[in-house]
């Protein structure tokens, strides 16, 4: 009886943390970020430590198929366009498993990447070993980076504003709020939200 009520027990905290997930993984606010290389849509290999003259960088991991990311295509074009000069480019990660997401293989990356006109690297997570260490869980889910003495510290998780859905309704810029107080050398009074979007698609959590 007694080792039925301890089998029993793990059973709900499996369920449990099925549908919770890890929040423990991953990176949190104040956190030094290690570096990645991944290959890009031009067949190169990137990596962080390329960009010699950045001062951070606006990580997005975001994928194909994904209505939430497609939603947020244009916003991040927008924030690539605005802050890769100003020394925060956007770096946009493809965390997805292409034989559980069929539209989400390198070959689609492509070709997203072309009709939308992506102005930044749009990188394909080969074996899904970077978002685990980030810790993200939704397409779309940003990382904003800062250069501090040659490390890069974590000033903000979440979403790109408060609006997943529809650009129309945004009030609130979080990523773009975070990006021009660092530029200002402030800290950020947002630096957590919630990330809205799809699940990233794993077959090791399916």
């Amino acid at each position: 009886m007694k080792t039925f009520k301890i089998i029993l027990m793990l059973l709900v905290v499996a369920t449990i943390s099925a549908f919770t997930g890890d929040n423990s993984r991953g990176y949190k606010v104040g956190d030094e970020a290690s570096d990645f290389t991944l290959k890009n849509i031009d067949d190169t290999m990137v990596s962080l430590s390329d960009y010699k003259e950045a001062k951070g960088f606006i990580v997005v991991f975001t994928c194909n198929m994904c209505p939430y990311s497609v939603a947020n295509e244009d916003r991040l074009i927008a924030l690539d366009k605005k802050y890769k000069k100003k020394g925060f480019p956007v770096i946009a990660i493809n965390p997805n498993d292409p034989e559980v997401s069929k539209g989400d293989s390198f070959e689609a990356m492509k070709v997203r990447a072309k009709e939308k006109g992506f102005t930044f690297p749009y990188l394909f997570d080969e074996g899904q070993k970077v978002y685990p260490k980030y810790g993200a869980t939704k397409t779309p889910h940003v990382y904003v980076l800062n250069k501090k003495n040659d490390k890069l510290i974590v000033e903000y998780i979440g979403a790109v504003d408060d609006s997943s859905r529809n650009e129309q309704n945004v009030k609130e810029c979080f990523v773009e709020n975070v990006v021009e107080a660092l530029l200002k050398g402030e800290k950020p009074t947002k630096t957590d939200t919630r990330a809205i979007g799809c699940s990233i698609k794993d077959k090791r959590n399916w």
